[in-house]
């Protein structure tokens, strides 16, 4: 069952509120802890608090607060995007969103109002917004004073607009219907949209877009005369008193709200003895415009009665008034909870609740945007924190990612070389390196212990005690025997050292886990949308069909352990059976092995990259493969293939590309490319500790 659901529009004033409230009344009935998020508020300066928020937390008593349940208001996310700090935006989102997941049973995040200008803007942050949250999406579009067709076309091209971007629509409403377009709207739609897809139109209804006379109090910034007790009663529609009495009294409907000039006294009275009357309706209020107040014995009169309606003075015209309250979006707000059950009556009206409640029990999130990945990624380190070696404590590179580690109190670190070089240099860049372990090697303690163990291991091999002591001297020796001997869980190098440099010492003793029977590579590649498993692109240059087979197996066992769906594309130059090679048979058989030994996996193969990744060609290559188009994990032929692959697209899209790391080994140790970065060396102690976990 999914924890989230993302209710979003097109247009501003959809109802979506209505969607918002009614959904989280019934999840209440089956989960304890629900939460409200909504990542960017509108601005109101004449509220402190956005009314929406403030509307769910205190009718439903949710466990939130206030601040916690949004992230930005518009202002500050627009000056956000202006300064292009879109992706620290998206981060600070993902953040808050987290805290409140873990710690409820459900989620409920609305979109923005589209308050703003740009619709078309607003629409793709929310789009971004749903996509980093991996959450389906529930489209309320808005049938008010719209054609059948207008409706249709509206729906139809938002849920495409969403499927288009790869988020999931798991229900689309047609708010405030007007009744002779429902059925219309309903065939045609039911015609055209997925199943899985659910269909929910709600007709119109004046009572839930109403103002309250409180609403129309602050929008007209009237002064209350009479009857401050009842601004909750709702105006229906409203009349301009300005004709006689009784041809005033024929336009009396219920819920009506009387605008008429301040010195007119016959209608004030004749508008309140109607509403004692049992042959008249009730009306809502009644608003004196033009500034003028009633003379004392009408006062006298009103303060006399019973039953007194709302009368608020203004200052403005009738004219002017009349367009004002017309003009009104009423809202449903935490001091009317007539309005707020008449919200989840209309909702569960109109929904099917046990079919969208099973919607949501069987709806399983595909897909990983790269943010979330990396906020996943520091989640999962942090959750059982790991002690890795850094083998090039001089590097500079090396020192800034310590320290930034350091800083976020993700894994506890050792950094190996030389203790007066590695201040000098921290000094210089003006790090702080004190909560940061320095081990020279040839100065530790353990020293001779790890002489004595590598001696020991590879005497066989014809090494002896000599040579083990001055092996054990290279920084990638020392960091492996720490984490052979358990002194430390994982160890990273590679940024000034080769990979065999980095990895020899962990072939020789650490040596691969029970059934592996080589050590292979994956990267993780951060693309725009998506994150993909790159394999084998640093190890092994040209694999057997048979390692080949055993590289896909890890990478998707990899895959996994990262929240990553594994769909297998096993590349080569041809797609399916239309190729011939000796290169092209030797990822066939290598697919049909993965396929032999795991038959639950998902594969492909061969297939062509472009097959692999893009839905379009890959329908059109491979008809009803259940990877073509969709490969999560790449699997290339070769080493030259896998590893110009990677840094091509990692040049030409400016993906991240987390890695290069090490699968089979029975402890982990993981390789840095030379021309890595600091953000590089990062992510690679990261997931190293990650891999610490397993073990």
């Amino acid at each position: 069952m999914i924890k989230t659901v993302f209710i979003t529009s097109t247009e501003p004033h959809s109802g979506k509120s209505i969607v918002s409230i009614g959904l989280i009344d019934m999840l209440l009935g089956k989960a304890q802890k629900i939460s409200f998020f909504k990542p960017i508020i509108s601005d109101d300066e004449s509220q402190k608090k956005d009314g929406h928020i403030n509307t769910i937390i205190n009718h439903f008593g949710l466990p939130a607060t206030y601040e916690e349940s949004y992230a930005y208001t518009w202002q500050e996310a627009a000056l956000q995007m202006e300064t292009e700090n879109q992706g620290e935006m998206l981060d600070t989102i993902i953040r808050k969103f987290k805290y409140l997941e873990d710690n409820s049973d459900f989620t409920i995040v609305e979109g923005t109002d589209y308050s703003g200008n740009g619709s078309a803007f607003e629409f793709e942050i929310n789009v971004q917004i749903a996509k980093n949250l991996r959450a389906p999406v529930i489209i309320v579009i808005s049938g008010e004073d719209k054609l059948a067709s207008q409706i249709v076309n509206s729906a139809l091209t938002a849920v495409h607009n969403f499927d288009a971007r790869e988020i999931k629509v798991l229900g689309l409403v047609i708010n405030k219907v007007n009744n002779a377009h429902s059925h219309e709207v309903e065939s045609f739609l039911k015609k055209e949209l997925p199943n899985e897809t659910l269909l929910t139109i709600i007709l119109e209804n004046k009572r839930l877009r109403s103002p309250t006379l409180k609403e129309i109090t602050e929008r007209l910034n009237g002064k209350i005369l009479f009857g401050k007790e009842h601004l909750s009663n709702q105006a229906d529609n409203f009349v301009t008193g300005a004709m006689q009495v009784p041809n005033f009294l024929n336009y009396i409907k219920e819920n009506v709200l009387i605008i008429t000039p301040g010195d007119r006294g016959d209608i004030i009275i004749s508008a309140l003895q109607a509403n004692l009357s049992t042959n008249y309706p009730k009306i809502a209020g009644i608003v004196l415009t033009a500034g003028y107040e009633p003379e004392e014995p009408i006062i006298r009169l009103i303060n006399g009665l019973q039953t007194i309606v709302p009368i608020i003075a203004v200052e403005s015209g009738t004219f002017q008034t009349s367009n004002e309250v017309g003009a009104i979006r009423s809202k449903i707000t935490a001091d009317n909870p007539k309005k707020i059950q008449l919200a989840i009556d209309t909702f569960n009206k109109y929904t099917d609740i046990a079919e969208l409640n099973k919607r949501l029990i069987t709806f399983k999130a595909s897909g990983i945007t790269p943010r979330m990945f990396q906020y996943q990624l520091i989640e999962w380190a942090k959750s059982s924190k790991k002690h890795i070696v850094l083998c090039e404590g001089t590097d500079e590179r090396v020192l800034k990612a310590a320290s930034r580690l350091e800083s976020l109190d993700i894994v506890d670190l050792t950094i190996l070389g030389n203790l007066i070089e590695i201040q000098t240099l921290a000094k210089r860049l003006d790090i702080n390196v004190n909560g940061i372990r320095i081990i020279n090697p040839v100065e530790d303690e353990k020293f001779d212990d790890y002489v004595n163990t590598l001696y020991e291991l590879r005497k066989s091999k014809n090494i002896n005690l000599e040579m083990a002591r001055d092996l054990m001297t290279d920084v990638s020796y020392f960091g492996t025997m720490m984490v052979y001997k358990s002194h430390a869980d994982g160890m990273v190098s590679g940024a000034v050292h080769t990979t065999l440099h980095t990895i020899r010492p962990a072939l020789q003793f650490i040596k691969t886990k029970p059934g592996i029977s080589l050590v292979s590579s994956i990267f993780f590649m951060c693309l725009a949308d998506r994150v993909s498993v790159f394999g084998d692109c640093a190890v092994n240059p040209n694999p057997t069909a048979e390692q080949l087979a055993e590289i896909a197996i890890s990478s998707a066992e990899s895959s996994k352990r990262f929240g990553i769906e594994p769909r297998i594309a096993m590349l080569s130059y041809s797609s399916g059976t239309s190729g011939e090679g000796e290169e092209v048979e030797k990822v066939r058989r290598a697919t049909q092995i993965v396929k032999e030994k795991h038959p639950e996996l998902k594969i492909e193969g061969p297939i062509q990259y472009d097959a692999a990744v893009d839905p379009v060609v890959g329908s059109s290559k491979m008809p009803g493969s259940e990877v073509a188009g969709r490969a999560s994990v790449l699997i290339f032929p070769d080493l030259n293939t896998g590893n110009n692959t990677y840094k091509a697209v990692q040049r030409e899209t400016g993906a991240l590309a987390i890695g290069p790391m090490l699968q089979g080994l029975n402890k982990p140790v993981n390789d840095l490319s030379r021309g890595c970065t600091i953000d590089d060396i990062f992510n690679t102690v990261i997931i190293t500790a990650i891999q610490c976990q397993d073990n």
